[in-house]
């Protein structure tokens, strides 16, 4: 299987989306298109329009990659299918749900690689309505049978650039993660890593028993990807080649290729200038210099691998009805939930920033519901959450001093430039099971127009 687009509204959106847009005079944009030259060279220590410039999604050798797991096309193909079979969700609560879910449940490419609602179901969940909005909890389970987080689903895209993942970056054996082996709890999913890969490759190795997922040999000849795992993994062996570690590995290489490289601010620091408007260019020049937002989204995904308090609120606080989440979560208390490091309470990873705007719920608690409210409460620099100690914030929570055009110049920026409308090609057309995806309960059927 190759990975292509598959719909022509996603062909379509994207030529719209590369056509000119320039609202001011070429004397205008041509200042403009200098300025965010500058300010971009400023933010990355003068590198430049380079230093944010995201990998076309078949040029592996540029892709942050873990050596224990380097990307194959094999393993690519294996696991866009498996990310998405819900045929392998096989370890349901009740039999009735068996084989109705997937990884992509909550991580599906029309939301931006997350779920389209403030709190992702994987097991226990019915229903996709028109973008993931409509999942609800299926009446048949118990509220603490269901599958889900007590914060909002992180999304997958752009993962490559995170060494440690989830909002407290629990997940992974390196870089921010050494010396945190005190955490690595035996009997725990935070135990796969011991197995020393990075956070991608951990995250999707321990997802499955996380999320109820299941393959092994008689399931893999089953659903007919025997194959594709001799492909992928030739020299592993085969008593151990169809198991869990090399599911999650092929995965995690899928997941890497997984990029917003057709943002229409990636088109213009490949040199298409009418690809962002003047609005969008000077929200940008805001976004890079005055606004001070990549002191923390910086790089080619636009974030780091740092932790900050910025006084969110938490999930169980949503007005929105919520399960397994309450006042005493420990994944309110941010890193220190893994850590236990007094330094980490409250704090919470720097999420990446593209594709904001296909599913609108913002903060690991999803409190926000546009962009530009968002970007308001960051300007403000006074915290909603009454739980986190002022002295637990972080430095760079702090008034801004920005003017109403100029919040609505960097939400334009954040909300169009940095949104890829063509990730449906990272979707595959048909999964082996022949299921529907990314549900398969019947609710889901009705809602995907899926037979």
């Amino acid at each position: 299987m190759k990975l292509h687009n598959y719909l022509a509204m996603s062909i379509l959106a994207l030529s719209l989306a590369s056509c000119q847009k320039d609202e001011g005079t070429t004397e205008d944009t041509v200042k403009l298109d200098l300025a965010l030259e500058q300010v971009l060279k400023d933010a990355s220590g003068g590198t430049g329009k380079s230093h944010f410039v995201l990998p076309y999604s078949n040029e592996y050798d540029k892709i942050p990659q873990d050596p224990k797991n380097p990307i194959t096309q094999a393993k690519i193909d294996l696991g866009a299918l498996l990310f998405h079979e819900t045929g392998i969700g096989l370890s349901p609560k009740h039999a009735s749900n068996m084989g109705n879910y997937s990884c992509a449940s909550c991580h599906f490419a029309s939301a931006g690689f997350q779920a389209g609602t403030h709190q992702g179901i994987a097991d226990g969940g019915m229903g996709f309505g028109i973008n993931g909005e409509g999942r609800i909890a299926n009446p048949e389970y118990d509220v603490t049978e269901l599958d889900v987080q007590p914060v909002r689903s992180p999304s997958a895209l752009n993962i490559a650039y995170q060494e440690a993942i989830l909002w407290n970056g629990q997940f992974g054996a390196v870089g921010v993660n050494e010396g945190t082996e005190a955490g690595w709890t035996v009997g725990t999913p935070k135990a796969k890593n011991y197995l020393g890969y990075h956070g991608t490759e951990t995250q999707a190795i321990a997802a499955q028993d996380v999320h109820r997922l299941k393959m092994n040999q008689d399931i893999c000849v089953d659903l007919n990807y025997k194959a594709m795992y001799d492909k992928a993994f030739p020299d592993v062996d085969p008593g151990v080649r169809y198991g869990q570690e090399n599911t999650g590995l092929a995965i995690a290489a899928y997941e890497r290729i997984i990029l917003a490289n057709q943002a229409p601010f990636q088109q213009w620091l490949r040199g298409k200038e009418d690809a962002m408007s003047d609005q969008e260019k000077r929200g940008a020049i805001l976004f890079f210099g005055k606004a001070e937002c990549a002191s923390c989204h910086n790089g080619p995904s636009l974030a780091n691998m740092e932790f900050h308090a910025i006084g969110m609120k938490d999930l169980f606080e949503s007005t929105d009805i919520t399960y397994g989440a309450n006042s005493e979560s420990c994944e309110n208390k941010g890193r220190w939930c893994f850590t236990k490091n007094d330094a980490d309470m409250f704090k919470f990873k720097v999420p990446q920033l593209y594709n904001l705007a296909d599913s609108p719920f913002y903060g690991h608690g999803a409190s926000f519901r546009n962009i530009r409210d968002v970007v308001a409460y960051k300007n403000k620099g006074t915290k909603e959450n009454i739980n986190v100690p002022d002295d637990r914030l972080s430095e760079y929570f702090k008034p801004l001093s920005l003017t109403e055009q100029e919040i609505d110049d960097i939400s334009a920026f954040i909300e169009i430039s940095l949104r890829d409308p063509n990730l449906l090609r990272y979707q595959p057309l048909s999964i082996r099971s022949g299921n529907c995806f990314p549900n398969n309960d019947a609710q889901s059927k009705i809602d995907l127009g899926c037979n």
